[in-house]
């Protein structure tokens, strides 16, 4: 069975413009038959609630042995360092560093955990589908907001309007139960 922990919620602010003026990613761990995977990481200023979330599950962050980057944006990537002998995925697409294994397409990293191509918001953007008690899909910016699931609106920052709304419904089409790549994880309806 396959577990899912949120070390740190994430938010996004913005001002009146509509600019960001706070970015902070929500960090998700997986634990799936004696492995330990993280999903983003998260920003410097989400550091201490990883680190504390960690101590209170009574997992230890050096036996993290995967870490998947849902993009390639700072705040979901801040505290790679806090992992470093872990390996880290990201989807082609994007500009990782030479310590990356870039995946092609959708591939399957554990039993019941498969990363998902869901670009729009940006080239390279994956969501991590968790099969559980549950289905889980961590979407990271794909769905950055509760909000834009429900009214079925795209990210605001995307490359491709199109590919962002498809991505959205593959993933509700999957999930019921969504961790944002900016808040809260929240149930949806099925149709």
């Amino acid at each position: 069975m396959n577990y899912l922990d949120i070390l740190a919620i994430g938010n996004l602010l913005r001002g009146e413009d509509g600019s960001v003026i706070e970015a902070n990613s929500t960090s998700t761990l997986i634990r799936s038959d004696g492995r330990l995977i993280v999903v983003d990481p998260g920003s410097r200023m989400m550091r201490p609630a990883v680190k504390l979330s960690f101590r209170q599950i009574g997992v230890f962050m050096k036996d993290v042995d995967t870490v998947v980057l849902t993009h390639l944006h700072y705040d979901h990537m801040e505290n790679l360092d806090l992992f470093p002998d872990a390996e880290v995925l990201i989807h082609s697409g994007g500009e990782g560093g030479p310590d990356h294994t870039v995946v092609e397409g959708d591939l399957k990293i554990a039993e019941g955990v498969e990363l998902v191509h869901t670009p729009g918001h940006t080239w390279d953007s994956m969501s991590v589908f968790v099969k559980g008690d549950l289905k889980y899909a961590i979407a990271g910016d794909a769905i950055p907001l509760e909000d834009n699931l429900r009214r079925m609106v795209p990210p605001r920052f995307n490359v491709d309007k199109d590919a962002a709304m498809k991505s959205i419904k593959t993933i509700a089409n999957f999930a019921d139960v969504i961790v944002p790549g900016h808040g809260a994880p929240f149930r949806i309806r099925k149709r």
